[in-house]
């Protein structure tokens, strides 16, 4: 029975949709920038790899940057692509996606644009997850008690001065330098950075998404959201916090409107 992928590219989603994926079940929501004509920049995606196992995956086409929906969709398609021809020739799904990770960068340099996109990536082999990603998209993962398991660091001079210490969280929501990023697919100096192999327990929620989530919510919000309710009422009550904080300006509050996209995965069980 052939595997059939879930991408979003330019899309807007009024509300979440439910994909199976392996053993677990994904929450997808992806929308523009509020009261916005612009096209959306992000792109996401559900890729089986075989019955048991597969990507989830966020990628976010560098603002201020020209052609960023398109170095989006590349980095999607190509992952895509090469997840099939790794599983036709029998290749690890590891393999399959640093592979495709470095044939998107090489295929965003070749626009000659200067395009560039970030990716967040969660491979998924049955209760097992494992992170890899480039730039400011990032991944958690939510036990339901609101233990944070698992939280990527941006690669930006600010995500770098959390991971030291030295910035506090809010401080970093609202830095004027929150906007740049120094590591993103279409950089000849790009780096990838996989984290370790982490087992899901069955109520974890595992969490990938564009800055346009971590840019308007609290690690502290995000979680509480998380932690509680089945998928798709989370993925309405993220959207709903995030385009209500984007839409006012509170003080010490962050408020930065975007485009906003993520994928929420939790292990399958009798109800979602």
């Amino acid at each position: 029975m052939a595997l059939t992928a879930r991408l979003y590219r330019g899309r807007d989603l009024v509300d979440g949709e439910l994909h199976p994926l392996g053993i677990g079940m994904a929450a997808v929501y992806t929308a523009r920038r509020p009261e916005d004509d612009a096209v959306n920049e992000d792109a996401c995606a559900i890729i089986p790899f075989d019955e048991h196992s597969g990507v989830l995956v966020v990628a976010d086409g560098a603002g201020g940057l020209p052609s960023g929906e398109k170095a989006s969709e590349i980095a999607i398609d190509t992952l895509r692509s090469t997840l099939a021809a790794a599983n036709a020739r029998g290749d690890k799904l590891r393999t399959a996606i640093l592979d495709g990770i470095e044939h998107a960068n090489t295929k965003v340099q070749a626009l000659g644009v200067g395009a560039a996109t970030t990716i967040a990536i969660a491979e998924v082999q049955d209760k097992k997850i494992r992170p890899y990603h480039v730039g400011d998209s990032q991944i958690m993962v939510i036990g339901q008690r609101g233990k944070i398991k698992l939280f990527t660091k941006s690669h930006s001079p600010v995500g770098y001065g959390v991971e030291a210490g030295l910035i506090r969280e809010q401080e970093a929501l609202l830095h004027e330098e929150r906007h740049l990023v120094s590591n993103l697919v279409g950089m000849a100096t790009m780096h990838i950075e996989i984290g370790p192999m982490i087992e899901l327990t069955a109520k974890d929620t595992l969490l990938i998404a564009s800055d346009g989530l971590f840019d308007n919510l609290l690690a502290d919000e995000i979680t509480e959201i998380c932690r509680k309710g089945q998928l798709l009422a989370l993925s309405h009550a993220l959207a709903e916090s995030c385009h209500r904080r984007m839409a006012t300006t509170a003080d010490g509050m962050p408020s930065k409107p975007d485009d906003l996209t993520f994928v929420a995965f939790r292990r399958r069980v009798t109800s979602v």
